[in-house]
């Protein structure tokens, strides 16, 4: 699939959704379609208040720690990390409680480990964090060991023992302070590319609301526009 182009990031940022809550789309479940079409038109068609639940559950528990963060390039230390399940299966999608469950184990362990986090995104099928660290090595064992608790807990709710639920998990460096603003771009952008939503603000899952209330709209469209994504990820992300 390929990366939706910049303009349609900056219409994303600045299109206002309409008066008395976000805009729902008309379409219908597609007919004889695979159950993940069918999950992802449920995710598409969730409500403001459904929204608002899962971010208002976020707050109260103060995800994430670090905040507001300091969106500085420091040329090290500094890594998008992602993890995806296995053949892409929307395991993680299941259901908005399981969505929650794995955003909020991810962010609990990478708070141990994590220096600053910038940016996360849970999407049915994989994630993306991007962030700080002088831990990678203790990070990528704890996210290993959510990997497994979750696995074991996933596969028992779906009567699956045995199944195997996440394939891999692999971290990039930061390589220079364009490939920073780019990935934290494309981590907020992402369930915009994966057609799950229209707007950046309206995944539940992610802190792409949270960037846009403290940094601000203008701020968000300068880099958005000076970082813009192009085919980032189009070799290894996943659908």
């Amino acid at each position: 699939m390929k990366v939706r182009q910049p303009a349609d990031g900056i219409q994303n940022l600045t299109e206002q959704p309409p008066e008395g809550g976000t805009q729902i789309l008309n379409e219908q479940p597609p007919e004889g379609g695979t159950q993940n079409k069918i999950q992802m038109y449920i995710w598409r068609k969730m409500s403001q208040y459904e929204r608002d639940e899962v971010m208002a559950v976020r707050r109260q528990r103060r995800f994430p720690k670090h905040s507001p963060p300091h969106f500085d390039y420091s040329g090290v230390r500094q890594y998008l990390l992602s993890a995806a399940c296995y053949e892409h299966i929307r395991i993680i999608g299941k259901s908005n409680d399981r969505m929650a469950e794995c955003e909020t184990g991810v962010l609990e362990v990478c708070q141990q480990f994590c220096i600053e986090i910038y940016a996360w995104c849970i999407l049915p099928n994989h994630y993306h964090i991007l962030l700080k660290t002088e831990r990678i090595n203790e990070l990528r064992k704890g996210l290993g060991l959510f990997h497994g608790r979750s696995s074991y807990r996933w596969n028992g709710e779906d009567n699956c023992r045995g199944r195997q639920v996440w394939h891999n998990c692999f971290e990039r460096a930061m390589k220079s302070e364009r490939h920073f603003w780019a990935s934290l771009n494309y981590v907020n952008h992402n369930p915009v590319h994966h057609g799950y939503v229209e707007h950046w603000q309206d995944w539940p899952w992610s802190g792409a609301k949270d960037f846009l209330e403290k940094i601000g709209r203008e701020k968000a469209l300068e880099i958005w526009t000076n970082y813009p994504i192009l085919d980032y990820g189009k070799k290894w992300d996943v659908d």
